[in-house]
């Protein structure tokens, strides 16, 4: 039966990836400086027989790593970064290894190395049986600032792909239909002209006044947008002494909708936005785009592969010493005791341990998956690796992330997604149905990279 050899490879070198996985967690690294990650990656896989490519695309922790031929060409898109001041001990208290350090508050320790394992049991399965096929791990730094994968797409990343296969960890099991949004970020920099706020206010050009008006227009400019726009900012100065008149003032902004079009169109208007209110404070405005992401495109066919994937392999079971963690972190969690009210949780059940049907909801989270999805065929699912009551970017995340639940949930997922691209090298009229889909889907637009070619990796 197909997929049998690979799970058992997975099982084969668990230790190992829990080690790395562990490895990892112990050495939290930021976006576009995951020059460690990187490396540990890099030697793994050259260990283990594929070609490696690091820098790949122009990104300097990025990484390519083929190992195969032929058709199908299946991409597993790994990520490593951390995110900032999540730093946290195992532990059902809030107590953190190194104060305002960076932690894995999303698993990015355990992504990375999941995908890592479904590499390993894909090549494992395609070697032993002498089946075609290539599978190439994509080291994809700096997910958190949903711009690691535009570069590389910026690059030539992705292209040669027939299907692309993305996992998180996550508080549930779950795939979906469903999107998730697309983001531009930028930051507007006002510069006026400074004076004595009390003897001198008349010959002050306040730029503070100006980015306060741009909010102002933002806020307005909200009732004027689909149901699904979401405008978020963020001052990142503000002047100094309130009796100077600050000559200084930036503010920074997101905003996401659930196609990229929207996001764009949105986008300018906020543009414009800035302009105004240059104009009505007599400042200047600078502009500097950060980057952007698309909205996720799940596709149907490989939901469904996924999905059946899920119900196919044993889910973990959970220690008590797994169910007594992960009840001391629900306990005072108001996410909990809603999924229990709400029915989405059994009574007294701590660890989510079971896979709902196919969902459909929206969710209006950003992920720069949503790029490679817009270039070849892709789904992105979840597993759990984390007590019921806590999602991502939370110190709570980050402890779980280094105990034994989230390694049981990270080598399930790879398991889920070895099987699925061991059924789509049985059945390559899968593969065809995929991108059939997919040309529907795209409905006749091609992928432009949000990242313009001279903004420098890293924004």
């Amino acid at each position: 039966m197909f997929g049998v050899i690979a799970q058992q490879e997975i099982d084969a070198k668990s230790a190992e990836l829990i080690a790395l996985a562990q490895k990892f967690w112990e050495n939290p690294e930021v976006g576009f400086e995951e020059f460690k990650a990187c490396k540990w990656f890099a030697e793994f896989l050259e260990k283990e027989g594929f070609q490696v490519e690091t820098g790949y695309a122009g990104v300097p922790t990025a990484i390519r790593a083929v190992w195969g031929s032929g058709k199908p060409v299946i991409g597993l898109l790994g990520e490593y970064d951390a995110l900032p001041g999540l730093n946290q001990k195992v532990s059902t208290v809030k107590e953190p290894l190194e104060e305002g350090a960076p932690g894995q508050g999303c698993g990015h320790n355990l992504l990375g190395t999941c995908h890592l394992a479904a590499a390993l049991g894909i090549k494992k399965e395609l070697q032993e049986r002498k089946l075609p096929g290539t599978v190439v791990f994509y080291g994809c730094p700096a997910e958190e600032k949903l711009t690691g994968k535009p570069f590389m797409a910026r690059g030539g990343a992705f292209q040669d792909l027939d299907l692309a296969f993305a996992w998180h960890p996550y508080q549930v099991n779950m795939v979906t239909t469903g999107r998730m949004t697309a983001m531009n970020s930028a930051k507007f920099h006002f510069k006026g002209v400074t004076a004595h706020a009390g003897g001198d206010p008349h010959n002050g050009r306040s730029a503070l006044d100006a980015a306060e008006l741009m909010n102002v227009g933002a806020q307005f400019l909200r009732e004027h947008v689909t149901s699904d726009v979401r405008i978020h900012y963020s001052f990142t100065e503000a002047g100094g002494a309130p009796n100077i008149v600050p000559d200084r003032a930036s503010v920074w902004y997101f905003v996401r909708a659930l196609d990229r079009q929207t996001v764009e169109d949105v986008y300018a208007r906020l543009v414009r936005i800035a302009k105004g209110a240059a104009m009505m404070t007599d400042t200047e405005v600078t502009e500097e785009f950060l980057g952007g992401c698309y909205n996720t495109l799940q596709n149907k066919v490989l939901v469904d592969v996924v999905h059946d994937a899920m119900n196919a392999i044993p889910l973990p079971e959970w220690t008590q010493e797994e169910e007594a963690f992960a009840a001391a972190l629900n306990a005072p969690s108001a996410v909990y005791q809603n999924m229990v009210a709400s029915g989405k949780l059994q009574k007294e059940e701590q660890i989510h341990s079971h896979i709902p049907a196919i969902g459909w909801e929206d969710s209006f989270g950003s992920t720069d998956v949503g790029d490679v999805q817009h270039i070849v065929p892709g789904v992105f699912f979840f597993t759990v690796t984390a007590a019921a009551g806590y999602t991502t970017h939370t110190w709570q995340f980050t402890a779980c992330s280094g105990h034994t639940m989230g390694m049981k949930g990270m080598l399930y997922g790879a398991k889920v997604m070895a099987l699925s691209a061991m059924r789509m090298v049985e059945q390559p009229e899968l593969v065809q149905q995929a991108w059939e889909v997919f040309r529907k889907d795209m409905q006749g637009t091609e992928y432009r990279c949000p990242v313009p070619d001279d903004l420098p990796v890293g924004g």
